[in-house]
């Protein structure tokens, strides 16, 4: 099997949560990797264990088994005591999708829109983008998709869609507030896409980057604009969920009042994570800084929930965390809904889910609650066997 290693970045940038999805093994944000590795030399890389070996021994390599077939598991996630997790995927196109479906996802829980619109240097007409819509909602037959309305800005450029240099990209003009600021008539396309696929297949619409409860209702107005102009009474296609990603600390930290304007939220742990501890997630220096255990984001996490299940609304995450076997149990005893992992991620996910008790996963999450560091929290998981 095929795989890569880099000098740069780390475990939750775009080129290792795209390898991820793939299945590619990779290890990303090895220091000094170009110098010491010259043109043809032989290496043994392990993406489970994020090693690589420079010329490895024959003994070692004999050692190494080739991986397993992909694993598919349709059935649900139920913890030993009784508690049903979904199990859905991350998907950025059509192949993703079958891939998903081949996986035994529950559904897809994130469907990154910005497939639609790459490799162009024009924008994807409401029709086009309808036709897409269908072919991944029909390979998921009737497990519910999420689009997420399109989440670009300068720090990932579109060739149709040039925008002015931003010092600070990750802070800057992208997401819902490219949509609401700059081409609220890109975000009416995709609404009245997203309602007519929405009317004869279970799709759920989800905005990106939210920071304020404005920012919310004015994508809702957007949203009834949109409804009146493809339904034949304002009353019509109501029945589409409609929720938001949470991955601005604003709005983890306001998240009871953002709860009673949509139906579910998303957690977006990548970028929840940066922006909390200030630390930019494609820098691998920082990587131990951007800790998805750290007890801050748990607490975080735990707000957010609480927050949510307070107005009966569901919450989802959609970060690298809901792959991460070591925080599942943590997500479980917090009150998490429903993982979305990628394709290869899902048996593994599903057979963790059902040998968990939730009252077990819960003392321990509260417990982890308490402590100071990621490390403490380890030490943790390591002591309860989970």
């Amino acid at each position: 099997m095929l795989g890569f290693a880099t000098e740069q970045g780390s475990a939750t940038a775009h080129t290792a949560i795209l390898a991820r999805a793939l299945g590619l093994p990779a290890v990303v944000g090895i220091a000094g990797l170009v110098d010491a590795v010259e043109d043809g030399q032989a290496v043994l890389l392990d993406g489970d264990e994020g090693t690589l070996v420079i010329d490895p021994s024959a003994d070692l390599v004999a050692t190494v088994r080739p991986p397993a077939d992909a694993a598919s598991d349709a059935e649900p996630a139920i913890t030993r005591d009784g508690r049903r997790i979904e199990v859905g995927c991350n998907a950025a196109g059509v192949d993703d999708a079958r891939r998903a479906a081949a996986a035994g996802a529950d559904g897809i829980g994130l469907l990154r829109s910005e497939f639609l619109f790459l490799g162009s240097d024009r924008l994807p007409s409401e029709d086009a983008q309808v036709a897409v819509l269908e072919e991944v909602t029909a390979a998921m037959g009737e497990r519910p998709v999420i689009l997420r309305t399109l989440d670009v800005g300068a720090d990932k450029p579109l060739p149709a869609l040039p925008q002015p240099h931003e010092v600070n990209p990750a802070l800057g003009v992208r997401g819902l507030r490219l949509q609401l600021l700059r081409r609220p008539d890109l975000l009416l396309d995709q609404l009245r896409a997203a309602l007519r696929v929405s009317a004869r297949h279970p799709l759920r619409l989800m905005f990106p980057m939210v920071s304020t409860l404005d920012e919310v209702r004015q994508a809702k107005v957007l949203l009834e604009q949109a409804r009146r102009d493809v339904t034949p009474s304002p009353a019509d296609g109501t029945g589409m969920q409609v929720g938001i990603m949470i991955e601005v600390p604003a709005a983890a930290i306001a998240a009871d009042v953002l709860a009673a304007e949509v139906d579910f939220f998303s957690l977006g742990t990548n970028d929840l994570t940066q922006y909390l501890f200030a630390a930019d997630r494609t820098n691998p220096e920082l990587a131990p800084l951007a800790d998805s255990l750290h007890p801050a984001l748990l607490r975080m996490v735990d707000q957010v929930v609480k927050a949510a299940h307070r107005r009966d609304r569901w919450v989802g995450v959609c970060g690298e965390m809901a792959s991460d076997l070591s925080a599942v149990p943590l997500l479980v005893g917090l009150g998490i809904d429903e993982l979305s992992v990628h394709p290869p991620a899902v048996a593994r996910v599903k057979a963790l889910v059902r040998r968990l008790e939730v009252a077990e996963c819960t003392r321990v999450a509260r417990a982890a609650l308490e402590l100071d560091s990621g490390a403490a929290v380890r030490g943790l998981l390591e002591q309860e066997g989970l």
